[in-house]
């Protein structure tokens, strides 16, 4: 289902947006998608730290807009101004000089909301512009050991194995793992990783994905044993 954001130049916009952010990492999904550069791109700046969960994503887009880009096509989002929206208009985020004849075309969907033209082509050659200028840039990468302990001895410690390789992001490479004996026939299992430093947070990953649903019916806790800069 598509989201509606209302004026996100307004306190009370960004309030809305900060609040919804707050256990999210993304506009839709777990990975960015034209979501979150449709409400990227209707900021006029970047937000007050105030705002600390949109400031926040807000600095992971920008970042990864300047390393990878964003291709994912999300779930839809709609960003107005006060006016209220209709059923179709959230089904079909309506383009900015035809809100009045939105149901002409179906297929032609703006992902950038009511931008005006100008706008939407100023935040195109921007990211454009920021992207071709940080490939002569190397991100910084970590190195990070990670040790996740099971519940008991009991706990099947394949399946806890692929449970954690299951999880992906942009900027996450698993590496070499091993089981090793804790005591009383408990195994933890000890895992490397590589992360671009810009796109992910261990403490994140840990918090959001290790250790919550449906993981968590193997994990019971993860701790950094090593984090180095490589």
């Amino acid at each position: 289902m598509a989201v509606t954001f209302y004026d996100l130049t307004s306190v009370a916009g960004l309030k809305k947006l900060d609040d919804f952010l707050l256990s999210r990492s993304y506009i839709s999904g777990y990975q960015a998608s034209k979501d979150d550069l449709t409400v990227y791109s209707a900021l006029s700046s970047a937000p007050s730290a105030e705002h600390v969960n949109v400031y926040r994503w807000y600095t992971h887009i920008d970042a990864l807009l300047r390393i990878s880009g964003v291709e994912a096509e999300g779930c839809g989002v709609v960003v107005k101004g006060s006016a209220p929206i209709t059923e179709e208009a959230i089904a079909t985020p309506p383009s900015a000089e035809t809100k009045a004849a939105e149901d002409d075309d179906d297929d032609d969907v703006d992902l950038f909301g009511e931008e005006t033209e100008e706008e939407k082509k100023a935040a195109e050659e921007r990211a454009a512009t920021v992207k071709a200028a940080s490939k002569k840039k190397e991100s910084g990468k970590s190195s990070v050991l990670l040790d996740v302990k099971p519940w008991d001895d009991e706990t099947d410690m394949k399946k806890l194995e692929e449970a954690v390789r299951s999880v992906e992001m942009e900027g996450l490479l698993w590496g070499a793992s091993k089981l090793v004996p804790v005591g009383y026939g408990i195994k933890k299992l000890t895992i490397m990783l590589t992360i671009i430093d810009d796109l992910v947070s261990v403490d994140t990953l840990i918090e959001e994905r290790l250790t919550t649903e449906p993981i968590n019916e193997y994990v019971q806790s993860c701790d950094i044993v090593a984090f180095n800069k490589i």
